[in-house]
């Protein structure tokens, strides 16, 4: 085997790999034994074909097959000789049989970027913090009063009010076309809770059981679906049942009732305060870790290779496609345009790449390793996220392909940890920081 191995870039090489005639004539000459004993020719029997009549009728597959099989028996033999390390599966730009025997292909490979890090210890950055008000902790509570709520059927005439449970048909139209999409029957609104949208449910205000209505909603541009985004959609709505909610009264039983080792209803506000203070600092801790990245790409700056970056936007759509199918849908049916959605994703994705290769670098420099009890804080944070015993996520985690992104994602999460350690940290009222969060 021959390489030539040619620098297009800092971060692309072009690999020419000439395979010998000896290898090549045996792999043709097995693929072609292969061939003959599995096809029928009229005239022949099976295994019996002359070697003439085969490559009339199969060369062109027998040496895309063979050739296939070629690039990958030697590609990752060849790399290992030249000492490179791809970033991302080569991008084979061409192949051919010579007619001297030979093969040859060749391979575009991207390589890892050399990264001079710069600053990463003592970056300074706003923390932002919110403190859960007494506002929050009321929501939280009347939340609670509703589920504790007992359904009843509502009495004759009863108009349709806030908290009742409202079970409707509705089809939606647009320009006096049906929408498939946008249909149900006996489907529960459960009003406050706003899951068809604060219009839809005021549209039902005051309205009984066995009213039929015809009404218009005016969707915004940036309603989150998309099929409703931007349009004016009538909506045909038949009110098949009501049901009322009488709920409990708030007091020093009621939290009793909602935890039996609470003794009295400011015990249980403590408790909801607590609660959405963890919550709150476990979802701004993700907005510091974004600032600590953005930060560190700010002030290290270097080259990625775009078919890696390319590799990352193809990973986001597919997650893309994943949520539409989860709403019955599809990026045609949703409006999306492709290459727009792929331009859009496209700096996002390079900060992705940017942000790995240096979170790599820093773990290299700092010798930061996951060590054994990462991997089972990691297993119990899945297990308590989903519900699920350890050895249940373990069991998921037993192929090569799921593990690694896994222990990526921790050995990532470890390097923060210790970037956050290090920083240097203003807090600040986490509204103050929204529009620097936007900008990023």
């Amino acid at each position: 085997m021959e390489i030539a191995v040619e620098n297009l870039s800092d971060l692309t090489r072009k690999l020419t790999i000439t395979l010998p005639r000896e290898t090549v004539g045996q792999a043709l000459e097995k693929a072609f034994a292969k061939i003959n004993k599995e096809v029928k020719i009229k005239g022949f029997r099976r295994g019996k074909i002359p070697q003439s009549v085969l490559q009339k009728n199969f060369a062109d597959q027998v040496e895309a097959e063979v050739g296939e099989k070629l690039v990958q028996d030697t590609y990752f033999d060849a790399i290992e000789k030249e000492g490179i390390d791809p970033v991302v599966h080569p991008e084979i730009a061409e192949h051919k049989f010579t007619e001297d025997g030979t093969f040859v292909y060749v391979a575009l490979v991207d390589v890892k970027p050399e990264i001079e890090l710069k600053e990463y210890k003592g970056l300074e950055v706003d923390k932002p913090v919110m403190a859960v008000t007494e506002e929050e902790i009321d929501k939280e509570i009347k939340l609670l009063q509703r589920h504790q709520a007992v359904l009843q059927t509502a009495a004759e005439g009863h108009g349709i009010a806030m908290d009742d449970l409202v079970v409707v048909d509705f089809q939606g139209f647009h320009d006096g076309k049906a929408l498939k999409e946008v249909r149900n029957e006996n489907f529960n609104v459960d009003m406050g809770m706003q899951r068809l949208g604060k219009d839809f449910e005021e549209k039902l205000l005051g309205l009984k059981k066995g009213d039929k209505t015809l009404y218009d909603i005016d969707f915004p541009a940036d309603y989150p679906n998309p099929v409703l985004a931007g349009k004016k959609v009538e909506f045909k709505v038949d009110v098949k049942d009501v049901k009322v909610r009488i709920k409990p009264a708030i007091d020093d039983e009621f939290a009793k009732d909602i935890k039996p080792e609470l003794t009295c209803l400011e015990d249980l506000k403590q408790d909801i305060r607590n609660r959405l203070q963890k919550s709150k600092d476990d979802a701004l801790k993700g907005d510091l870790d974004d600032k600590i990245m953005h930060k560190l790409i700010e002030l290290n700056p270097f080259e990625v290779p775009q078919r890696l970056v390319n590799y990352e936007i193809q990973e986001m759509l597919k997650q893309t496609e994943e949520n539409l199918k989860r709403s019955g849908l599809s990026f045609e049916s949703a409006g999306i345009n492709l290459d727009e959605l792929v331009e859009k994703n496209r700096d996002v994705a390079a900060k992705r790449v940017k942000g790995d290769f240096l979170l790599k670098k820093i773990a290299e420099v700092e010798e930061i390793k996951i060590a054994d009890e990462d991997i089972q804080r990691g297993y119990q944070r899945i297990a308590d996220q989903y519900k699920m015993t350890v050895d249940e996520v373990k069991k998921y985690f037993k192929r090569r392909e799921e593990i690694l992104p896994f222990m990526n994602e921790l050995h990532n999460e470890k390097v923060l940890n210790f970037l956050r350690e290090q920083a240097k940290m203003t807090e600040v009222p986490f509204a103050a920081t929204a529009t620097e969060n936007t900008e990023a």
